[in-house]
């Protein structure tokens, strides 16, 4: 039991919410402390975004305060809130749009060089927690560029792309980065590989008006001419249809002939319920293929039960459908699948496995030789 002293001044100390680090990379965990509440109280740990094209985000979490009268979300049960049990990365992952919002939204970093800004706040009780002013909040920086990395427009040999260089003077192993159907410059996955050490280019290869396999090897030839980067160090990244130019790539040949002439180390991720493309019998038929043709050595799996199609970097809202807006301008409502939980899971354990993969193959034969 508390004396009355101690009582008496903790009643007199606000709260506060402590967020460690305060500055760091998306794919970073930090550590959500709230501390100087009275013990045994129920509150509501929540976070809130505003993102770049002007929608608000929140997740929350229903805690009880210690005897201490703390709250520490990475040791603490949630008990309610967009997420339950033991999740230090709740307040980020189970983002949801705030009661209102449109329908079919997806949360995507569109500025790389402006960081996403996190508030995170306590507020009393479990119900109504929206509706007063919150106890105590702390404002959190998350940044897919780190310190240093270098942001270029490409617009050279026919190319719209972005190329984001890592701190340093190079050279530096290279990255291809395709998306998928969507079209358009989507950079945040290539600003936090460049943070991670590779020179990666994010491409526009649906609106190029080029034949789409012609242009991906342009692009593939600029990263690997670049003066910053290690000619035969040089690894290509697909998500959805981007896969399809990323195989070609890897097999250098024809649609009708992919895989069964692949010499390179490849990396299959799938999610189990993908609802949009039927990913874990392409994954199979791609086994199965480089097994008749003797190198299925070179190929490596990931296969998540109750993961979804779109398998971002870690912390990343899961979305189970979402509008979709195709290159040709029509818009439409697709299913992805997956179910929260173990979809942001699959998401934290294959970017771990994704930089450990590319670090492998296109860096630890570089340091051997240094």
């Amino acid at each position: 039991q508390l004396s009355p002293v101690r009582s008496s001044v903790m009643s007199q100390t606000p709260p506060i919410v402590s967020v460690l680090p305060t500055r760091g990379l998306v794919d970073e965990k930090f550590k959500v402390l709230v501390e100087n509440l009275p013990p045994g109280r129920p509150v509501t740990v929540r976070s809130l975004h505003h993102s770049d094209n002007g929608h608000y985000w929140e997740a929350f979490g229903f805690y009880t305060s210690d005897h201490r009268g703390t709250v520490n979300v990475s040791k603490d049960q949630s008990v309610g809130g967009t997420y339950t049990g033991k999740e230090p990365m709740g307040l980020l992952w189970s983002m949801c749009p705030v009661p209102g919002s449109h329908k079919g939204l997806r949360l995507r970093k569109l500025n790389m060089c402006s960081p996403m800004l996190v508030n995170i706040s306590v507020h009393s009780g479990h119900e109504g927690f929206r509706d007063g002013a919150p106890l105590a909040s702390v404002l959190v920086e998350r940044w897919y560029m780190a310190p240093g990395v270098k942001r270029i427009d490409v617009q050279e040999k026919g190319l719209l792309g972005t190329l984001f260089l890592p701190p340093g003077p190079g050279p530096f192993p290279g990255i291809l980065d395709l998306w998928g159907g969507g079209g358009g410059l989507v950079e945040y996955r290539s600003a936090l590989l460049a943070s991670h050490g590779f020179a990666t280019m994010s491409l526009d290869y649906l609106s190029c008006g080029q034949p789409v396999f012609t242009y991906v090897e342009t692009a593939f030839n600029f990263i690997k001419d670049h003066p910053q980067v290690i000619a035969d160090r040089v690894g290509v990244v697909g998500l959805c249809l981007g896969s399809l130019p990323a195989l070609y790539l890897a097999a250098d040949s024809t649609v009708v002939k992919v895989v069964k002439q692949i010499t390179s180390p490849l990396l299959l991720v799938s999610g189990c319920d993908d609802q949009n493309w039927p990913s874990f019998e392409t994954a199979e038929d791609i086994n199965q293929t480089m097994r008749a043709a003797g190198n299925d050595h070179l190929l490596s799996r990931l296969d998540y039960p109750d993961s979804g199609h779109l398998i971002e970097p870690p912390f990343s809202p899961h979305f189970r459908a979402s509008t979709f807006v195709t290159t040709n301008k029509r818009k439409a409502m697709i299913l992805w699948g997956g179910k929260t939980k173990p979809h942001s899971d699959a998401q934290e354990d294959s970017w771990r496995k994704i930089l450990s993969f590319l670090q492998q193959h296109l860096c630890c034969s570089l340091n051997a030789k240094l």
